[in-house]
């Protein structure tokens, strides 16, 4: 050791790089990030050079398996083993490597021709490399981002998928998201801008394309670069498109994106970006997205509900703005809470209350995240946080106090106290001085009421959740400690045997506070010690009654017990197990007793014990319910201080079993005294304690077993033998002694250490002192001269009875009840029949060669005891289940089995996230934590076994089982089958064995095979649902063996239709297959660009790869088999598919099997491979099938072959800019010079060859709207495209069987008459599949099958059926759609054909089958240059309203003309002119679907007249220049002054009608226009609205009632949905001018409805409107001058508007508001000058009243109201103004008529809401207030 090293010893604190530095040593390398764990198991030593080997491996196979191009089984496993080896070590491997695994696996992922499921293989792994992304900085890796592109748009938007041709799993879209995700960071500079190039084009708000580019630029664009790359980073794209968010009004879909990437920006460049101006329009489309209720009648649009945004988007914005020098995010988001609060109230429910709960539960959360990174996270190369940035102390203590209010309400919520509690635990960790007090204060009463379980829970679910902070105290929360004893006292009596959930979540909250603090007496501290602050002290004196509670919560564990004790008549019954509940109680009972015992000084500990032991000996338990709590609980005491315990209880229990047994004849009983019973339970129990102790008492505890194993009675040897098991555990299995939180156990306190200093203090990982129980000599030689003793001689027994020499005794059964192999260190002696290298972990146990090997002992006389048993006697269950049960332990049990090590992970994860501290960062655990995840790496150690390790001995168990699993009893199959399953997901190369052996039983010709036999072995092929499915594995091996084999047994002798079981599983076997298939590869290639990866890492060193990399020879060789790999699947593909039509083909199939087979058969067609052409022919046949569907299969497929078949059409690339000769590349999107080109326009459209050859046809809608791509691609000229007209003879096979069917009339007539068939009535709808059919006819085969399509054609539009109508609707669209590429002369023939047959069909349209011609005419139009369909678009433009054939048609012909338009967009401005013109005159409409139909389709119309950034003003109609002309109409309605009505009957009149009434029609129209315009359009049209506004107002009605007219609630509905609008700030000056001029109108209902359109309009745009000084004090004015209306409605709505107003905090209560209405309310009233006796007071006051009266009336009236709406805005608190204002009211009760109601409904309201917490509120109010509302709300007056 040299003198440097020793100093670095001596400084304790360099201990940490010491070992580092030796570790480094050993490896040869600086590990990126190994698992802390693994250096506190107690054989780390080891781990090292293991670690190297295992990794040495991986690097030389998996880079010779890539050089060999072997993907399958090569590299696909050895990259497992590279996932395996970073769950046991962590990312244990140099920086080199690492970048190495990284690229490597890049390459792999995108090589194009994958299969899928080994990209998702490759993808996983790939994702946990990259996940740290600390660990790698933009120096060491770089990643291009296109190969990605590339596959997601393969993959999401396959062309391929809709047809057939591929099958993706559902998980694909998720894994691809998520390693996009990893890989972002590394994308280069340049990518940003080549992004932008890429998507920008797409972006034409019209079409689906939007989303798409949306969608990538949400997933691709890099947001981590650092900031001296900004340039070439978001400042290329922020603005553009953060003004494009600002300007969308209507939520697209794609928005959410747009907040998703913003979101994620503001997160990672905190700033680098001004927010500021965008903040408060954030928030108010964060409040809208909420979806709240507002107002008393609104309907909500659907899209909003849809649409709305992620909440934990928001929330990352939200928590990434907060801090900065403006602070404005924190004003904004104290408004925001302050504003939603009262929905938090737990007696407000509806479908919102979910998000508000996400939204408090996430937002701490990631503000705690926040800081984190700020604080306390070792800095990576990510960029920091600016210091003008950084949360200050402030910051966090606003933020804390906008919080507190909601989540302190959501404590009670409907949906739980869970949200609110985990949102409490990350504000306790902020400010635990201003969160723990309000919920303590809440808990104590909590805890003393009896009538209110449901507030315990609650209250106490947040106390777990904030215990940490609590008990940590700290200087912010000093007194919080001094609080845990009261708490623990008063939960106590919550241990109540009555009520389940309040005992269960006591239990829970009591471990969790014990956990924290150790349980030892210090109170003479105070008297010792004078060092003490006065907390300190108060908590040592304290610290004296943790004795009491103790022995109090024991007392309260018995009383349950006796509570739960089984009850005689249960007992009779034989019910053995516990129920569900009980066993609950028991782990909760168990586990927090544990939990206090081992928190327990030893003075307390004593003490406990003492009670435990007497409680537990002096009464004799039934051993089902009772007893297993009790034998728990003494358990838990033996194992904290195991010495101790067995004195007293070990001597106790074998003396008492001694004394009872000395009667022989007891031993034989049935049934067994219970005094020996109960005592055996106990010590089975105590048993389970470190194996050291154990050996002190060996000679008794081998008597026992000697005398108890052989008892007669079941539940007696089942005890024994649970007590040889824990012996067996205890003796020989690695684990930790103890889980004290102090290292080293409870200790006293001494002068220098004080216990109550290590109160909730975290685990020190660095020294955690953890005590191992590692088996010493002793205890091996203990167990196995137990396994001597008593095992061997039983295998004798079952050898001799197997040999039928003797019969089978009592006790041999239940012996083999215990899982025999508990010993982990016993070996199979390997016998190999594959080499793939298997990973041996060492989990500390050397292997003892020279002993026995046990496990083959016993698989030696089980098998042959099996084979026994079901010869003789297959119905003895019971045996069979006991040696299912052994031959699981034999193949699977290694010390742990799999589930329970699951569950355990589980639970483990549930406590860490109720304690965890995620501020101060990772790893910051209580001890006990700590000690059970070191625990959790040692199992996982032990079950890391990968199953290549498969030898006979498991072969022949595997057989077995499936024979078991095949068996007569159905509960055996079942049995036996999971244990096959969980063996197959082992050894998981041993398929390829068993399904032959499975198959057999299916085979046809065997006569020998029973129906169960037969049902067992589908139920293997089937799998269960987590494991594999045999009969669908992913090579072309398996399926090409059980897919036929699954048909073939259709014919089998055993098979029977009759049974519905077997039915059942058939159809449920076929729809797991369509399910989970997944398109199999057939080319496995390698490219170069991955071999020359594997290369570079085969290279470095470090460890050295070991098999080191192949020779050229073996490179050739493996570039053969590879070939040949690729050749062999192809072979098999197509030989699987010829097998497939065999069983078709074959007559004695059943149609049951005969349908699965044609769904496996559709399952086989691919993109890159052509179907062989026997089963072309024989999907086209099936077009004709009797059956429906089979032929609805037929038609799917044959429109995948017909994609198959499609030649390629060449594409050439084209400068955009050379078409228009004009250049301009500024960033404007809309209608530019430079694609003008690409318009329709009447006058230069391509009406002959020439034309046509010379005009550039783009096909895709969005092209040229944004920007032009650099290269766009064209069709090349007709001349360069594949021939045209095929003569049969140049076609290949497959073309020429279609052709010779399509070709042929009788084939045909019969299709045809198929296709016009009814399916169910009513139910149908347009087909897309037969459209797809029809489309790669046409488009495959020009127009060679028109000649016998046309008299169909013609004769199917004659008739107006409903199904034939849309047959024929099929085949034009997709014989438009096929026509494509045809040469000019076929198109002209074509339309000459197509322009009779839809005018004619158009005139026969009915209600059934306008929405056909709709989506047929759409469907064609999609994709397609308007320029090309000319004639279409000219036919339908012909005269669609002409009142021909009545309204019904008009409609119709409307609709299908705006389907055909809209799919058009931006295209076509001309047509879209002309249909306005033709539309403006006839908009007076008399029928009600017409007007509909005419609304609709000026939406679309108007549609592109969008206002959006870098937009040019459209060529399209505009919605200023048509609403002008529309007002003018309306001149007449907007002048008068009376009341609309609506009095025009529906008839077209003939004669001209008065201006009037054509305005009135006019306006129904112009309002459904306004209704469906809401929701479809982006922006709204605030200004032209507003010009409406007057007019609807006048309409609109004011009560709910329904049985209005159809305008009168039309005009209500356009209202509603202009008032949710959001508002531009600019706007909103303009609207609220609107609003006062309507406010001054004669109409009440008009003024009325200003109010509740102001209210939605209000909530809806709260910050736009709050950012705005003027806009707010207009509207209180506005308000208020309301509020002296002289109607009286009217100030009753503006009194509830302005407490609305005040409740959402958009006005405030302040001095002059509130001397403005006590001013009011004191107006005097004159005095009335006589009155007749016994008149009634006059409500309204006789006209003989001077109008003065009415006027004091009034103000004096809007002063109450003015003070009421104040109380009423606070519902559920009592603020500083409130007592005295509800003092000025009550001297208002004796006043006239409305000002008395008004009182009294405000006074009965208040009481109301006040009533559930009074008793708090009662404090706000002096004593003599007090009297005066005690006699207001329970004087007679009340009732009166």
């Amino acid at each position: 050791m040299t003198v440097s090293n020793i100093i670095e010893v001596e400084e304790p604190h360099l201990g940490d790089c010491n070992m580092k530095k030796e570790a480094t040593e050993f490896l040869g390398f600086v590990p990126q990030k190994d698992i802390v764990y693994n250096e506190l198991l107690p054989y780390k030593d080891k781990l090292d050079e293991e670690s190297n080997e295992f990794l040495a491996q991986i690097k030389g196979n998996l880079g010779r398996a890539v050089q060999l191009r072997e993907i399958w089984p090569g590299v696909l496993f050895w990259t497992r083993k590279l996932s395996t080896y970073m769950r046991l070590y962590g990312r244990k491997f140099s920086k080199e490597d690492h970048v190495h695994f990284v690229k490597l696996l890049y390459e792999l992922v995108t090589i194009p021709k994958l299969e899928i499921s080994m990209m998702q293989c490759f993808a996983r792994l790939l994702i946990t490399l990259l996940k740290k992304k600390e660990l790698l900085s933009r120096e060491d890796l770089e990643l291009p981002w296109r190969p990605l592109y590339e596959l997601q748009d393969r993959i999401l938007y396959s062309k391929t998928e809709h047809l057939g041709l591929n099958w993706f799993p559902s998980s694909v879209e998720a894994v691809l998201k998520a390693l996009i995700k990893n890989c972002r960071p590394y994308f280069p500079e340049s990518a940003t801008q080549e992004m932008l190039e890429e998507w920008r084009p797409l972006m034409c708000p019209f079409d689906v394309t939007m989303q798409k580019a949306m969608g990538y630029f949400e997933l691709f664009l890099p947001t981590t670069l650092p900031p001296e790359l900004h340039d070439k980073g978001f400042k290329l794209w922020f603005d553009e498109l953060i003004s494009l968010w600002v300007s969308v009004q209507n939520l697209p879909s794609w928005e959410v994106n747009l907040v998703s990437l913003f979101a994620r920006l503001a997160n990672d460049n905190i700033g680098y970006i001004d927010w500021d101006p965008y903040i408060p329009k954030i928030f108010t489309r964060i409040l809208r997205s909420l979806n709240l209720p507002v107002g008393s009648s609104q309907m909500l649009v659907s899209r909003y509900l849809t649409n709305a945004y992620d909440i934990s988007h928001v929330v990352i914005w939200i928590s990434a703005l907060l801090g900065g020098p403006s602070k404005q995010t924190q004003t904004q988001l104290s408004g925001l809470f302050n504003s939603i609060a009262s929905f938090f109230h737990p007696s407000n429910h509806g479908r919102w209350l979910m998000k508000l709960m996400k939204l408090v539960q996430r937002l701490p959360a990631s503000v705690v995240k926040r800081l984190h990174r700020e604080r306390y996270r070792t800095p990576t190369w990510l960029t920091p946080v600016p210091e003008s940035h950084l949360l200050s102390e402030q910051d966090i203590t606003d933020f804390v106090e906008s919080m507190k209010q909601p989540v302190l309400l959501a404590m009670f919520s409907k949906t739980g106290s869970l949200d609110a509690a985990q949102a409490l635990q990350n504000l306790a960790l902020l400010r635990p001085d201003l969160v723990i007090p309000p919920v303590l204060e809440k808990t104590y009463p909590a805890m003393e009421t009896l009538t209110e379980p449901h507030q315990l829970t609650a209250t106490l679910s947040c106390m777990i959740g904030v215990a940490r902070s609590l008990v940590a105290g700290g200087q912010r929360f000093p007194e919080g400690p001094t609080h845990m004893l009261p708490l623990l006292m008063r939960a106590l009596p919550g241990v109540d045997p009555n009520d389940f959930s309040k005992c269960m979540i006591t239990f829970q909250f009591l471990a969790t506070f014990v956990t924290l603090v150790p349980l030892v007496d210090c109170s003479a501290a105070v008297q010792t010690r004078n060092d003490l602050t006065q907390v300190e002290k108060v908590l040592c004196s304290a610290s004296a009654e943790f004795e009491d509670f103790v022995l109090q919560f024991i007392d309260r564990c018995f009383a349950l017990i006796d509570t739960s004790t089984l009850e005689q008549t249960r007992e009779e019954m034989e019910t053995e197990k516990m129920t569900h509940l009980e066993s609950l109680v028991e782990l909760g009972l168990s586990s927090t007793f544990s939990t206090i015992l081992t928190q327990c000084s030893m003075e307390i500990f004593q003490v406990a014990l003492e009670k435990v032991f007497n409680f537990a000996t002096t009464n004799i338990f039934e051993t089902h319910v009772a007893g297993r709590m009790v034998a728990n609980m003494c358990r838990a005491a033996t194992k904290c201080h195991p010495a101790e315990a067995l004195k007293l209880f070990l001597p106790h229990c074998c003396n008492a079993i001694f004394q009872i047994s000395a009667y022989e004849e007891e031993l034989n009983e049935e049934e067994l005294d219970k005094e020996l019973m109960w005592n055996l339970q106990l010590l089975s129990e105590v048993t389970r304690v470190d194996g050291d102790q154990l050996l002190l008492y060996r000679s008794q505890l081998v008597q026992i077993l000697q005398l108890t194993l052989h008892l007669k009675c079941k539940q007696g040897y089942n005890l024994a033998c649970k007590l040889l098991y824990h012996i067996l555990r205890s003796m020989s299995l690695i684990y930790p002694r103890e889980y004290c939180s102090m290292s080293g156990g409870v200790q006293q306190h001494t002068d220098t250490y004080l216990p109550i200093k290590d109160w909730g203090r975290p685990g020190d990982l660095l020294n955690l002192g953890i005590q191992w129980h590692v088996p010493s000599t002793e205890e091996k030689e203990f167990v196995f001269y137990l396994l001597d003793l008593l095992l061997k001689p039983e295998l004798r027994h079952l050898q001799k009875h197997t040999q039928g020499e003797q019969d089978i005794s009592r006790s041999a059964t239940g012996y083999s009840n215990i899982p025999i192999s508990t010993f982990p260190f016993i070996n199979i002696k390997p016998e190999i029949m594959i080499q793939l290298c298997e990973t041996n972990v060492y989990t500390g146990v050397d292997y003892d060669l020279s002993r026995e090997n046990y496990r083959e002992d016993i698989c030696k006389v089980i098998r042959p005891l099996l084979h026994h048993t079901l010869e003789h006697s297959e119905d003895d269950i019971k045996s069979l289940f006991s040696i299912i049960k052994i031959i699981n332990d034999l193949l699977h049990f290694k010390g742990s089995h799999k589930h329970e090590f699951d569950s355990h992970w589980k639970s483990f994860s549930l406590i860490k996230k109720s304690m965890e501290n995620k501020l101060h960062g990772s790893k910051q655990h209580i001890r006990a934590l700590l000690i059970d995840r070191v625990m959790l790496q040692h199992e996982l150690r032990n079950l890391t076994k990968d199953g290549c390790c498969y030898r006979s001995v498991h072969q022949d168990l595997i057989n077995d089982l499936l024979r078991l699993s095949t068996s007569r009893y159905s509960q055996v199959r079942s049995k036996a089958q999971n244990v096959l399953f969980t063996a197959l997901g082992t050894y998981s190369l041993c398929c390829r064995d068993v399904i032959p052996a499975v198959l057999e039983y299916l085979d046809p010709d065997r006569t020998d095979v029973t129906q169960q036999q037969f049902k067992g072995a589908l139920y293997c092929l089937f799998g269960n649902h987590s494991g594999i499915c045999l009969a669908n594995l992913q090579y072309w091996d398996c399926i090409a063996l059980t897919w036929p084999a699954i048909l073939r047994s259709g014919m089998s002798p055993s098979m029977s239709l009759e049974e519905s079981s077997v039915v059942r599983l058939f159809d449920d076997l076929a729809d797991k297959i369509h399910r989970q298939y997944e398109t199999i590869g057939i080319d496995f290639s390698i490219p170069e660009s991955c071999v020359e990866v594997a290369l570079k890492m085969m290279k470095s060193s470090n460890p050295e790869p070991t098999p080191c990399a192949a020779s050229e020879q073996e490179e050739l060789e493996g570039r053969k088999r590879q070939e040949q790999k690729n050749k062999d699947s192809v072979q098999k593909y197509e030989k699987l598919v010829v097998d497939l039509l065999d069983s078709l083909y074959d007559r004695n199939l059943p149609w049951k099997f005969e349908q699965i087979a044609i769904g496996f058969l559709s399952l086989m067609l691919r993109d890159d491979h052509p179907l062989p052409s026997s089963a072309v022919l024989f999907f086209v046949e099936s077009l004709n099938h009797d059956s429906l569907l089979v032929r609805n299969g037929a038609i799917s497929a044959v429109s995948g072959i017909l994609k198959q078949l499609k030649r390629p059409h060449k594409k050439v690339a084209v400068n955009p800019y050379d078409i228009s000769e004009l250049k301009t590349s500024s960033l404007l999107a809309g209608d530019r010079p430079d694609n003008q080109w690409l318009r329709y326009d009447s006058s230069r459209l391509p009406r002959s060859q020439q034309d046509w050859n010379e005009c550039c046809f783009i096909e895709k809608t969005h092209w040229g709207y944004s920007t032009w791509p650099r290269k766009l691609l064209l069709y090349a000229p007709l001349e360069e495209q594949p021939k045209q007209g095929k003569t049969r003879e140049e076609m290949n096979e497959s073309e020429q069987i279609i052709y010779d069917h399509f070709s042929d009339q009788q084939f045909i007539d019969q299709f045809i008459q198929y296709l016009s068939l009814e399916d169910r009535k009513g139910k149908d709808k347009f087909s897309p599949r037969r459209f797809c059919l029809f489309k790669g006819i046409f488009r495959n085969f020009d127009d060679a099958f028109l000649p016998l399509l046309k008299p169909h054609m013609e004769r199917l539009v004659a008739d107006s059926h409903e199904s034939t109508q849309r047959c024929v609707a099929e085949i034009i669209s997709g014989l438009i759609r096929g026509s494509k590429h045809w040469s000019y002369s076929k198109v002209e023939k074509l339309w000459a054909l197509l322009c009779p047959l839809l005018r004619k069909a158009l005139s026969n349209i009915t209600i059934e089958t306008y929405a056909d011609w709709g989506t047929c005419i759409a469907t064609a139009c999609e994709s397609r240059d308007p320029r090309k369909l000319h004639w279409l678009f000219e036919m339908l433009m012909e005269s669609p309203v002409t009142g021909e054939g009545g309204s019904f048609v008009d409609a119709c012909r409307l609709y299908v003309l705006q389907g055909g338009l809209a799919q058009q967009e931006w295209r076509v401005p001309e047509l879209l002119h002309r249909l306005l013109q033709y539309l403006e005159p006839k908009l007076t409409q008399v029928y009600k679907n017409v007007r509909e139909r005419i609304g609709s389709v000026l939406t679309y119309i108007f549609m592109i007249d969008v206002n959006l950034p870098h937009t040019q003003p459209t060529t399209s109609p505009r919605i200023a220049e048509f609403t002008e002309r529309v007002l003018a109409r309306l001149k007449p309605l907007t002048e008068g002054e009376e009341e609309i009505q609506n009095h025009v009957v529906e008839e077209n009149t003939e004669g001209d009608q008065d201006e009037r009434t054509q305005a009135i029609k006019l306006l129904k129209t112009v309002l459904k226009w306004l209704m469906t315009s809401a929701g479809r359009s982006f922006s709204s049209v605030v200004p032209e609205q507003l010009r409406l506004l007057p007019l609807l107002f006048k309409i609109a009605p004011v009560e709910n009632d329904d049985s209005y007219d159809e305008m009168k609630r039309d005009a209500k509905t356009c209202l509603s949905l202009m008032s949710q609008g959001l508002l531009y700030s600019e706007q909103i000056p303009q609207v609220l001018s609107a609003l006062e001029e309507i406010s001054r109108s004669s109409s009440w209902h008009a003024r009325y409805t200003v109010l509740t359109f102001l209210q939605i309009m209000v909530f809806y745009n709260l910050f736009t409107f709050l950012s705005d000084t003027k806009a707010v004090s207009d509207v209180r004015a506005l308000v208020l001058s309301l509020l002296e209306d002289e109607q009286l409605e009217v100030r009753e709505m503006a009194a509830t508007t302005l407490s609305g107003f005040l409740q959402c905090n958009f006005l405030c209560i302040d001095e002059p508001m509130q001397a403005h209405f006590e001013a009011l309310s004191k107006t005097r009233l004159p005095k009335r000058k006589r009155r007749e006796l016994g008149s009634v007071v006059d409500t309204i006051p006789s006209a003989g009243n001077d109008h003065t009266d009415i006027y004091y009336l009034v103000r004096r009236h809007a002063g109450v109201l003015g003070l009421s709406a104040c109380i009423l805005s606070s519902p559920y608190d009592v603020p500083t103004w409130m007592p005295q204002i509800l003092m000025d009211l009550s001297a208002h009760l004796n006043d006239t008529q409305p000002i008395e109601m008004s009182v009294k409904k405000t006074l009965s309201d208040f009481r109301r809401t006040h009533h559930d917490n009074w008793q708090e509120h009662k404090q706000k109010f002096t004593d003599d207030q007090l009297l005066v509302l005690t006699d207001l709300l329970v004087s007679p007056c009340y009732y009166a």
